[in-house]
């Protein structure tokens, strides 16, 4: 008993008193993209580079205000499919694309996780995580999850479950992982929602009470990220069928823990 007391002692409280305090990331750690407008002119190297297919053309390229054609100009990027692994930023030569290390990338709409260009010279705003567009009051002090791989690779899946180790101790926000849909206030996706796994998938929602809430954990279960054209797949949960819209999205290949805490307590935020 006196080796633990001593032991512990030593260890110190780990525990991060985050919303509160910062996490100190890695500096490898890319974060929310931002990106500058420019003139691409003929250039796609940041559309061949990227393996996700997670850049579209940006609507200024369409036409001018006469409706002359434009040259193209910075994409969006689409952080639902984006697996932010700095493919855009090492191919751009007009360095259009950076990452600003920032963790808070949890969004309650699909759209907006696609993000715009900003004029040279403009900042990006400071990230604040959005306020929910609807009460969850209900779910303020206690919220049980149940998390279903629907054929993730397991890299979403263990950032998921690291949240209840001491660093981050998920339960001190009266949120925890439950073994039981019957007993879960919410359902946690993660995978591209295989065909195997899509029934299965179903099945958990359909044994959830109401009220439930739907977070979708990375970019397989938000769009089926890599893996969208696999006839074994069906597009994550912006093809999966049959299930509401998704409640948070919490982009990342993987996210990082930080971002999935940001994005469930984002839930408790109010406006």
């Amino acid at each position: 008993m006196l080796r633990i007391i001593k032991e512990r002692l030593h260890q110190k409280y780990r525990t991060l008193d985050y919303p509160r305090r910062e996490p100190a990331l890695s500096p490898r750690y890319l974060g929310r993209p931002t990106l500058t407008d420019v003139d691409c002119g003929d250039c796609r190297a940041c559309f061949t580079a990227c393996p996700a297919g997670a850049l579209l053309p940006s609507p200024s390229a369409a036409s001018g205000p006469s409706g002359q054609s434009c040259g193209a100009r910075t994409p969006l990027l689409d952080m639902g499919r984006c697996i932010f692994c700095g493919a855009c930023r090492a191919a751009c030569p007009k360095g259009a694309f950076h990452f600003s290390g920032e963790h808070r990338l949890a969004a309650f709409r699909r759209e907006a996780l696609r993000i715009a260009p900003l004029p040279s010279g403009v900042s990006a705003p400071a990230s604040a995580s959005p306020c929910p567009p609807r009460d969850y009051s209900l779910f303020r002090r206690s919220l049980k999850l149940r998390q279903v791989s629907a054929g993730g690779c397991n890299a979403c899946e263990a950032d998921c479950n690291v949240l209840g180790t001491l660093v981050y101790d998920l339960g001190r926000f009266g949120i925890e992982f439950t073994a039981s849909p019957r007993h879960a206030d919410g359902l946690v996706v993660t995978g591209p929602v295989t065909e195997n796994m899509r029934r299965a998938l179903l099945d958990t929602w359909a044994a959830m009470p109401e009220p439930r809430l739907l977070v979708a954990v990375g970019a397989c279960a938000i769009s089926g990220g890599l893996f969208r054209e696999s006839p074994q797949c069906h597009g994550g949960l912006d093809g999966g069928g049959r299930l509401p819209p998704v409640d948070v999205f919490v982009p990342g290949c993987p996210p990082n823990p930080w971002s999935i805490l940001d994005g469930l307590l984002s839930l408790r935020r109010r406006d």
